[in-house]
């Protein structure tokens, strides 16, 4: 038995007039964004024939798209950014932005475990 293999790009998704695909691009391309952000099951996602679009639902009239922020991003920051990146996407429609995970912090030099043993040796005093 042979299998075709399908390398056709998937066709646009529209749903309810908007592109998820253009949703999910703008979003991820955000600044302060880390990645679109499924949840613990991945139930945050729209689903399309094949194929999924992960943190991104449209329904009841609202766009809804969940993501995972980088560390030190002020949260109303980059719903301000999200929002407006997706206005010229969603027309009128309310955005609801949900801010899942957010980053570790870098580590910075400060945290550096210091050299030797972490106390003296027996019957030594402490220097």
């Amino acid at each position: 038995m042979t299998l075709l293999q399908d390398n056709r790009t998937p066709e646009p998704a529209v749903i309810d007039g908007i592109d998820v695909d253009a949703v999910a691009a703008a979003v991820a391309g955000s600044a302060g964004v880390t990645a679109l952000d499924g949840g613990p099951f991945g139930a945050v996602a729209t689903y399309l024939p094949g194929r999924k679009v992960t943190g991104v639902v449209i329904g009841n009239g609202r766009v809804k798209v969940q993501v995972r922020s980088r560390w030190g991003v002020p949260a109303a920051d980059l719903a301000a950014s999200i929002t407006a990146a997706l206005a010229p996407l969603t027309g009128h429609r309310p955005v609801d932005v949900v801010i899942a995970d957010i980053d570790d912090p870098p580590l910075s030099p400060s945290f550096r475990v210091p050299d030797g043993p972490p106390w003296p040796e027996p019957g030594l005093p402490p220097v």
